[in-house]
C-alpha cells in the first residue's frame, strides 16, 4: 500500500477510472479478493468518479469506521455522484442497525443524516431519492410516511425509488400500489415493481408477473421470472417450467436460476427439524 500510494497520484484520471471500475467488476465476481485498502484509499482521490467507484467495491465492507467515512462524505462531498453513492453505501448499514448487528447509536446517526438529507430541499433528487432508499431498511417512526412522499413526489425518479423502497421495507401494505406499477408505462416503474413483487413475496402478483415473461424490455422479463422464483406456489413453477422450454436462451436460463431458487427454498421447509423419535 505505501507503494501504491506513491505511484497512484501521477496516474492520468481515465486511467484511475478504468483500473478503480475494473477492480470493482473483479470482486463483484470473485470473492476471493480483497481490494479493500485500495478502495479506502481512493475514497480521498480527486476525481470525483474514483471516489465513487471506491465506495461501490467497499460494498461488502461492514466495519463501522467506513459508515463514518461515508457520513463524512453524503454532508461535505461537493460530487452529487459521491453524495448519492455514499447515502446507497448507507443503506446496508441501515440494516445491520435494525438487525442489531451495528451500535445503536451510529445507527442511530446514520437514519438522522439520512432524514436530514431527504427533507433538504436545495440538495439534489440524485442523492435525496438513494437516501429514501438506504433509509427503507429502518422500521423507525415516520419511515412509512417518508416512502409515502417520495412516491407521490412529482419526479419519476423519485417515485421509482419508492417503489424500490416498498420492496426494501419487508411490508406487504405496499402490495396493492406495487402490484399497480407492473403495468406502468414505464420499463424501470415496472422492473422495480416486479422486483419489490419478489422481495415482499406478494402471491397475489403472480398473474402480473406471469404477464411481463412476455414484456418487451429483456430487464423486465427477467426481473417478473426472478421474482416469480422468490414467490413460488403451483402457478409460479409451472410458468417457470414452461420458461425453461423456451426458445429463447436468455429466458430459459434466468428461468433455469429461478426454479432452482423456488425448489432449494421449498426443500429448505421439508427438512425436519428434529426426528420422528423425538
Amino acid at each position: 500500500m505505501e507503494l501504491f500510494a506513491r505511484r497512484w497520484p501521477p496516474i492520468g484520471v481515465a486511467r484511475r477510472r478504468q483500473i478503480t471500475r475494473t477492480l470493482v467488476e473483479i470482486a463483484e465476481a470473485n470473492f476471493e479478493v480483497d481490494f479493500s485498502n485500495i478502495f479506502r484509499f481512493a475514497l480521498q482521490d480527486e476525481d470525483e468518479e474514483v471516489r465513487a467507484h471506491a465506495i461501490d467495491g467497499l460494498w461488502e465492507d461492514e466495519n463501522p469506521t467506513l459508515a463514518d467515512s461515508l457520513l463524512e462524505m453524503l454532508s461535505t462531498d461537493p460530487s452529487i455522484m459521491v453524495r448519492a453513492c455514499a447515502a446507497t453505501g448507507l443503506g446496508r448499514f441501515v440494516l445491520e442497525a435494525e438487525l442489531e448487528e451495528l451500535e445503536e447509536k451510529l445507527g442511530r446517526r446514520i437514519v438522522k443524516a439520512l432524514r436530514q438529507v431527504i427533507e433538504d430541499r436545495h440538495e439534489a433528487l440524485e442523492v435525496r431519492r438513494r437516501a429514501v432508499e438506504a433509509i427503507s431498511f429502518s422500521a423507525e417512526e415516520g419511515i412509512k410516511e417518508i416512502i409515502q412522499e417520495a412516491y407521490r413526489h412529482p419526479a419519476e425518479k423519485m417515485r421509482i425509488s419508492a417503489i424500490f423502497s416498498m420492496g426494501r421495507s419487508a411490508d406487504p401494505d405496499w402490495g396493492p400500489a406495487i402490484i399497480i406499477e407492473l403495468d406502468n408505462a414505464n420499463p424501470e416503474v415496472r422492473f422495480e415493481a416486479a422486483r419489490a413483487c419478489g422481495e415482499l413475496e406478494l402471491k397475489e402478483a403472480v398473474p402480473g408477473l406471469v404477464r411481463l415473461i412476455l414484456d418487451f424490455d429483456r430487464e423486465v422479463q427477467q426481473a417478473a421470472i426472478y421474482a416469480l422464483g422468490r414467490i413460488g406456489g403451483q402457478e409460479a413453477r409451472r410458468a417457470l417450467q414452461l420458461c425453461c422450454e423456451s426458445d429463447d436462451e436468455v429466458i430459459a436460463a434466468t428461468a433455469d436460476e429461478a426454479l432452482d431458487e423456488l425448489e432449494f427454498a421449498s426443500g429448505i421447509f421439508d427438512i425436519p427439524l428434529w426426528e420422528e423419535e423425538d
